[in-house]
C-alpha cells in the first residue's frame, strides 16, 4: 500500500481547484456515523483498509465531521509556535496516530448520469483516499477542499468508501498555527452530480464605478451558460461583459447582493452578485472609490465541543456577536474558513481578509534553517494551498484582501505565490506581514506595537525593518504603502487595555486601512474533573510535552461564546458613531465613522437621570450625515438638579430591525455630566464641613523613611505624644475597634473587620506578560508584593471624635513598604475614614539589579460575613472597568449579585473591579445593610474568596466559598494593557510609588427604595 503521508506534494488524483458554488444538481451528504480505528502508527489498520470485504463490525463508530481527539480517541494537543514533533522535514516519527474510517453507503436509484464528484471540505491532515476499493489519490492542506471525479467508480447500489488520516504528515510543516491540533475529517464530506452539459467552474468580476454609479459584471465560466439577474433586466451569456447604469455597491456596511442565476442545459447555479471594487490608489485602500477601515477580529474556528468543526448555526452565531459589538471585518485567522462563513459574510456584511493555510513558526527553533518558503522541495505544495484558496473563495464579494500566510519567515515561494495569484485574480490587494521587505504585499503590517510606535506608523516615519537597508527601494516602497494591523490588543484574561487609545490614532491618519484584535473566542475544550465538575481545557491541561499552556485561551469570547468584558470594551472603542456633548453650547457632535454610509439607518435619543435615576428624556433629531462627516444636533432645554449628579446620556441605536439585531439596538453612547450638583448621602443630618484631603491621590514626593514606633502600646505615652487606646474594644459612636490592632471590627449591628493596606492583586495574563520586559507579576514577586505583612504601630485617641491607628506595611526580606496612616473621624453617625500611605524603603530589586516596580493596587481590604449577598452602587457599571478599560462603563446605578460581580475567566484572575464609585450598599438576608461613600470617588471589588485564593486556582472550579465577602475599597489599580503578547503596559496607567491619600464614609442606613439596572 502506497504511503503518501511523508511526501512534500501537495496531493495526487484530485480534481483542478475550483469555486464553491450552490447549484440545482443532485448533492449526497455523506456525513454521520461511520466505522473508525485508531492506530498508533502511519500503517494505520494496515494494507485491508479499502478492501469492501473486510469485516469491520468490531470497530468504533465516530462523527464526520469531527475530530477523533475530541470523540474519545486520544487526545487533543496544543502548541502555540512550537511543533509537537522533530523538525526532521519533511519526515514525522513513529508514532504518529492514524485514523482509519470506512463507510457504507447507498446512491439514490435516481441518481444522473453523468460525472460524480466526491468532494471533502477539511481533512487534518493527510488523507488517503478509496472507493470500492480502488484507490483515489491523497490531500494536504487541512483546512482546503479537494476533489475526486468518481464517474464509473460509484455504483448505484452499494459502495465503500475508506480513507486513512495520519495525525502528522509532511503538510503539518506548513500548518502550525497556535491552534489546538485536532486530527479527522472535520468538514463535510459529499458526492456531487455534476452534469455533462452542465457548469464546473465559473468566476464573477463585479466592479462598481464610483464616479457614475454604474456597475460591470461578467461571469466566465468552462461551459457555456445565461446569466440572468432579473432585478437588473440582465440575461447575457457567459463571457459577455454587461454594463448597468446605476446599481447599489456592495459593501460590509450595506451588502447589497443582487440575487441571480447562472443556467447551463444540465444545471442552474445560484448567483449572488455584489458589485464592489478594492484598490490601492495614494497609499491608501479605496473600496468603492472610498477609504475604508477595519474594525476586525482575528477569528480561528473553534468550538469547545467539536473543536473546528462548526455548523452554520454557530457560524451565524458569530456573525451576529460580531455585527452587534461593531466588528466590520475578519481577518480568518490563519486558513481559509468553511466556504459557509463567507457565503454569509456575504450576506450580513463583512470585510474579509482571507488567509492561506500556511503558517511554519515552529522553524524559529531551527534559527529558520530549512524554512519551507526558502526550500524548493516545498514550492508545490505551498503554491497548490493559495490557489486552492483564491479559486474556492474567488466569487465573494466579502473577501476584499488575499492574505499569503502567517508568521512564516521569508522566501522565494512567497514570490511564486504572489505572482500566481496576481495573474489569477488582480481585483484584490495581497496582504503578507512577515517579511521585512514587503516585496510581495500591498499593505505594510505589523503585530502588537506599541501606541508610540503606532503613531510613527501613522505619521510615515517609522523605524526601518531590520535587515532592510534605509532609503533602499524597499524601504521608500513601504513608507508609501497604507498600514494594516493584522494582529493586536491580544485578548488573553482580563483585557485587552488601551483599546480607545489604539482607535483613536487609526482614526486619526490617513494610512491606516483597519486592525484586527487577536483574537475572537477563547479556545478552551469541554472537560470535567475528577468530581465531575465542567470546565474548559487548555493546553496545560494536557499532559503532553511541548504544549502551549494555557495561550489558547486568548478571546474575546469565552468558549461557550459568552462575551466577555474585552468585547464590551472594543464594541465602545470601534463604534462607528461618534458622539460628543457640548454642555456649554447645548449641542451634540455626531461623527458619522462609516466609510460609505450614511446615518439614516439610526435614530438619536437622549435622557437624564439623578445619581442614576431617571428623569427626563426623548428623541434627539439629527440632521442628515454623509460619511465620514460630523454634524451638530441641538440638544432641548434640561433641567439640572440642585442636589445630586445630572447626567445626560444620548444613544444612537438601530432604528428599524437589522438582519442581527433588532430595532433598538444600541450603536453607540456618550454620557456628560450637567452642573455640579452636590452629593447625596443616605438620610442623616448633614455633615460637618471637611478638613479631610480629597481622594485624588496626592502627588508629593516619597519621604525618606523614619524610624518605626514600636509595635507594642505604651501604658503611659511619651511626652508630647497623644494618648494610645488600650487592647481590647475602642469606640467612636456606634463604631467597635480592635484596641490592639486598630482594625474596624463592627459598625452599629454590621460586622467588618478591617482596613487592611492592599497593594497586590491576583495576576491577569497581562501582568504576566510576554518576556522580561512585560513580566509585572514576575517583579511584584520578586519584591513581594504578593506577601505583605502589617505591623500596628498605634492606636490613638487625640479626642472622644477621632481615632489614629499608624502603622506599616511590607514584604518579609525587603525593606520596602509603605508606612500608614487611618484617620477615623465620627460624623453624625457615620464614620469618616481617610488613609494615607507612604512609601518606605528601597522600591528596586537590588538582588537582580534592575527591577523598579510600582504596586498594581492601592486599596484597603474589609472582610464581612458571608452571609452579605448583594452590591448596589453608583458609578461606572455594570461590567467591571479598569484604568484603561472604562469605555463601555457607564455612570449609573447598578444591582448585582456578589456571585454576578465575578467575571469567571477560563484562568482565574484580577477581575470585577469598577472603577469611579460614588457610592455602595452592601446586603444580605437579615443582615444591617454597609454603605460606603467615596471621597468623591472608589474602585471597589466583592467577592467570597480573597485575592491570594483567586491567584492560586488553576480553574474556577477552584474558588471555593470562604465563608467571607471580600470588600476592596481602593484608591485605584492600575491599567490592564495587552502585555501577554504586546507593548508593556504605558506608564500612565500605572501607579506611581508616591504617597497616596484617599478618602471613605462608612455608614449603616436603612436602604431606601430605588431603582437600578
Amino acid at each position: 500500500m502506497v504511503d503518501f503521508h511523508e511526501d512534500p506534494g501537495p496531493g495526487s488524483g484530485r480534481r483542478a481547484a475550483r469555486a464553491d458554488f450552490v447549484s440545482d444538481a443532485p448533492r449526497l451528504s455523506l456525513n454521520g456515523l461511520w466505522r473508525f480505528r485508531l492506530s498508533d502508527t502511519a500503517a494505520g489498520t494496515g494494507p485491508a483498509l479499502p478492501d469492501p470485504a473486510l469485516d469491520d463490525g468490531g470497530w468504533d463508530t465516530i462523527r464526520v465531521p469531527s475530530h477523533w481527539v475530541l470523540e474519545g480517541h486520544g487526545r487533543p494537543l496544543y502548541t502555540n509556535t512550537a511543533y509537537p514533533f522533530p523538525i526532521d522535514p519533511p519526515h514525522l516519527p513513529d508514532d504518529n496516530p492514524t485514523g482509519d474510517y470506512r463507510l457504507r453507503f447507498e446512491v439514490p436509484a435516481d441518481w444522473p448520469a453523468g460525472r460524480t464528484v466526491l468532494r471533502f471540505q477539511g481533512v487534518d491532515s493527510c488523507g488517503t483516499v478509496w472507493l470500492n476499493g480502488e484507490l483515489l489519490g491523497h490531500s494536504k492542506g487541512s483546512r482546503l477542499p479537494f476533489e475526486f471525479d468518481v464517474t464509473g467508480l460509484v455504483r448505484a447500489g452499494g459502495n465503500l468508501l475508506a480513507v486513512r488520516v495520519q495525525r502528522w504528515s509532511s503538510g503539518s510543516y506548513l500548518e502550525d498555527q497556535d491552534m489546538w491540533w485536532l486530527p479527522g475529517i472535520f468538514r463535510d464530506v459529499e458526492l456531487l452530480a455534476r452534469p455533462e452539459d452542465g457548469i464546473d467552474d465559473l468566476t464573477v468580476r463585479a466592479s462598481y464605478d464610483a464616479a457614475t454609479g454604474s456597475g460591470a459584471l461578467l461571469v466566465t465560466a468552462d461551459a457555456p451558460g445565461l446569466v440572468e439577474i432579473p432585478e437588473l433586466g440582465i440575461a447575457a451569456p457567459t463571457g459577455e461583459e454587461v454594463t448597468v447604469a446605476h446599481v447599489e455597491p456592495w459593501s460590509a456596511e450595506h451588502p447589497r447582493l443582487y440575487r441571480g442565476t447562472l443556467r447551463a442545459a444540465g444545471e442552474t447555479i445560484d448567483l449572488p452578485v455584489g458589485f464592489r471594487t478594492v484598490e490601492i490608489a495614494g497609499g491608501r485602500l479605496l473600496v468603492n472609490g472610498e477609504p475604508v477601515l477595519f474594525r476586525g477580529v482575528n477569528r480561528h474556528e473553534h468550538d469547545p465541543v467539536r473543536g473546528r468543526s462548526l455548523d452554520r448555526a454557530t457560524m451565524i452565531r458569530d456573525i451576529e456577536l460580531m455585527k452587534r459589538h461593531n466588528v466590520n471585518a475578519v481577518r480568518t485567522a490563519h486558513y481559509p474558513p468553511h466556504p459557509e462563513f463567507l457565503r454569509l459574510c456575504d450576506e450580513y456584511g463583512l470585510w474579509v481578509v482571507d488567509e492561506c493555510d500556511i503558517e511554519t513558526h515552529g522553524f524559529i527553533y531551527a534559527g529558520w534553517e530549512g524554512n519551507p518558503p526558502a526550500e524548493p522541495m516545498w514550492r508545490d505544495a505551498l503554491l497548490d494551498r493559495a490557489r486552492r484558496m483564491v479559486e474556492r473563495d474567488k466569487n465573494h464579494p466579502s473577501v476584499v484582501v488575499w492574505s499569503l500566510g502567517n508568521e512564516s519567515g521569508s522566501g522565494v515561494a512567497f514570490g511564486d505565490i504572489e505572482r500566481w495569484i496576481r495573474e489569477r485574480d488582480p481585483t484584490r490587494p495581497l496582504h503578507y506581514e512577515r517579511d521585512p521587505s514587503y516585496r510581495h504585499s500591498d499593505f505594510y503590517s505589523l503585530m502588537y506595537p506599541s501606541l508610540d510606535d503606532l503613531e510613527r506608523i501613522g505619521q510615515r516615519k517609522e523605524e526601518t525593518p531590520a535587515g532592510v537597508t534605509a532609503e533602499s527601494p524597499d524601504d521608500v516602497r513601504r513608507r508609501g504603502l497604507p498600514f494594516l494591523l493584522c494582529e493586536y490588543a491580544h485578548a488573553m484574561g482580563n483585557g485587552p487595555g488601551s483599546l480607545a487609545g489604539y482607535q483613536a490614532i487609526l482614526e486619526s491618519y490617513e494610512r491606516f486601512c483597519g486592525a484586527f484584535v487577536w483574537e475572537w473566542i477563547d479556545h478552551g475544550l469541554a472537560g470535567t474533573d475528577e468530581h465531575g465538575r465542567p470546565y474548559h481545557r487548555h493546553g496545560g491541561d494536557i499532559d503532553h510535552q511541548p504544549n502551549g499552556g494555557r495561550y489558547c485561551l486568548d478571546g474575546l469570547l469565552f468558549p461557550d461564546r459568552t462575551p466577555s468584558p474585552g468585547l464590551a470594551g472594543l464594541r465602545a472603542a470601534i463604534a462607528p458613531v461618534g458622539l460628543a456633548v457640548d454642555t456649554v453650547a447645548g449641542e451634540v457632535a455626531v461623527t458619522n465613522k462609516h466609510d460609505l454610509i450614511d446615518l439614516a439607518h439610526l435614530e438619536f435619543r437622549w435622557s437624564t437621570e439623578v445619581d442614576g435615576e431617571p428623569w427626563h428624556g426623548g428623541t434627539l433629531p439629527v440632521p442628515r450625515c454623509p460619511a465620514r462627516e460630523t454634524v451638530r444636533a441641538r440638544l432641548p432645554a434640561m433641567a439640572v438638579a440642585a442636589e445630586g449628579e445630572t447626567w445626560l446620556t444620548v444613544e444612537a441605536s438601530l432604528a428599524a430591525p437589522a438582519r442581527w439585531a433588532p430595532a433598538g439596538h444600541v450603536i453607540a453612547w456618550t454620557q456628560a455630566r450637567l452642573g455640579s450638583g452636590t452629593h447625596r448621602r443616605p438620610a442623616q443630618p448633614a455633615a460637618e464641613p471637611s478638613t479631610e484631603p480629597s481622594a485624588a491621590p496626592s502627588i508629593e514626593p516619597a519621604a525618606e523613611p523614619s524610624a518605626a514606633p514600636s509595635a507594642e502600646p505604651s501604658a503611659v505615652p511619651p511626652a508630647g505624644a497623644p494618648p494610645r487606646a488600650g487592647a481590647g474594644v475602642v469606640r467612636l459612636g456606634a463604631a467597635a475597634f480592635d484596641g490592639r490592632s486598630g482594625r474596624l471590627i463592627s459598625l452599629g449591628d454590621a460586622e467588618l473587620d478591617g482596613p487592611v493596606l492592599d497593594v497586590w492583586r491576583a495576576p491577569t495574563e497581562n501582568d504576566r506578560g510576554q518576556g522580561p520586559r512585560n513580566a509585572l507579576a514576575a517583579d511584584w514577586e520578586a519584591v513581594g508584593l504578593d506577601r505583605f505583612m502589617h505591623r500596628t504601630a498605634s492606636v490613638e485617641r487625640p479626642d472622644d471624635r477621632t481615632l489614629v491607628v499608624r502603622g506599616r506595611s511590607g514584604p518579609a526580606t525587603r525593606t520596602l513598604g509603605f508606612r500608614t496612616t487611618y484617620t477615623w473621624r465620627l460624623r453624625d453617625g457615620a464614620l469618616h475614614l481617610t488613609i494615607e500611605a507612604e512609601p518606605v524603603g528601597d522600591w528596586h530589586d537590588t538582588a537582580y539589579g534592575h527591577l523598579s516596580v510600582t504596586p498594581p493596587r492601592m486599596g484597603a481590604r474589609f472582610a464581612l460575613p458571608g452571609g452579605y449577598t448583594d452590591v448596589a452602587w453608583f458609578g461606572r457599571g455594570p461590567g467591571e472597568s479598569y484604568a484603561d478599560s472604562l469605555a463601555a462603563a457607564r455612570v449609573g446605578r447598578f444591582a448585582r449579585t456578589i456571585d454576578d460581580l465575578q467575571t469567571p475567566y477560563v484562568f482565574p484572575q484580577e477581575n470585577g473591579n469598577h472603577v469611579g464609585t460614588r457610592w455602595l450598599e452592601l446586603s444580605g438576608d437579615g443582615l444591617p445593610t454597609v454603605r460606603v461613600d467615596g471621597e468623591p470617588h472608589l474602585d471597589f471589588t466583592a467577592r467570597r474568596w480573597t485575592s491570594e485564593a483567586l491567584a492560586a486556582a488553576l480553574h474556577p472550579h477552584d474558588l471555593a466559598d470562604s465563608g467571607r465577602v471580600w470588600l476592596n475599597l481602593d484608591h485605584g489599580q492600575q491599567g490592564l494593557g495587552s502585555a501577554s503578547c504586546g507593548p508593556a503596559l504605558p506608564e500612565r496607567y500605572r501607579l506611581p510609588v508616591r504617597r497616596h491619600t484617599w478618602s471613605m464614609t462608612l455608614s449603616s442606613p436603612e436602604p431606601p427604595r430605588r431603582s437600578y439596572r
